[in-house]
């Protein structure tokens, strides 16, 4: 009887850690795939062009999503160097999509962005001129058990994503009806 019980307790116990405390690797579209550098040789582009310049692609720091109707998000840290120190500043990343997302809240069109987080974890997406066109709340992620200086990875909402560069985040996912 004793046995039972202990068996019991710990079937209850692992009932509540299962669902109170999910992972961020949330149950997603099984057509949907997240994509590592490694998947994005032949996509991400060398060099991209923002605010005047062009800049070197860190594809070994990049991540994407392709979505179950074949659409792609992309993001990569870009090499920024021959910028200013107030582009420097903000610019971290260039990210690209085909599809309208819903990031923090706000609606991102379809495009190219230069993107980055400031003061903490404020994230900030700019159009190609560095005209900064939202700025979103991002949360910092410490228990983040191997951060990178950029990845992607699923939310513990299905069909969201949580885009890392180091250990801030926010969250993205395709706006409903794109």
């Amino acid at each position: 009887m004793r046995f039972r019980k202990t068996c019991v307790t710990l079937v209850l116990w692992a009932f509540v850690a299962v669902f109170l405390y999910p992972t961020p690797m949330a149950a997603a579209d099984p057509n949907a795939a997240i994509l590592k550098p490694q998947d994005l040789v032949n996509l991400i582009p060398a060099t991209v062009f923002f605010r005047g310049q062009v800049a070197s692609i860190q594809t070994r720091n990049s991540g994407g999503i392709k979505l179950a109707d074949g659409m792609l998000v992309l993001c990569a840290l870009v090499d920024t160097s021959g910028y200013s120190t107030a582009v420097q500043q903000k610019y971290q990343a260039y990210f690209i999509t085909e599809v309208t997302l819903n990031v923090g809240g706000q609606t991102l069109k379809p495009g190219a962005y230069g993107v980055g987080f400031v003061e903490g974890s404020r994230f900030v997406v700019m159009d190609l001129g560095a005209h900064d066109l939202m700025t979103i709340e991002g949360t910092h992620d410490a228990a983040l058990k191997r951060p990178t200086p950029l990845q992607i990875l699923a939310d513990t909402t299905p069909n969201r994503y949580r885009l890392y560069i180091n250990r801030n985040y926010i969250v993205f996912y395709p706006a409903p009806g794109s």
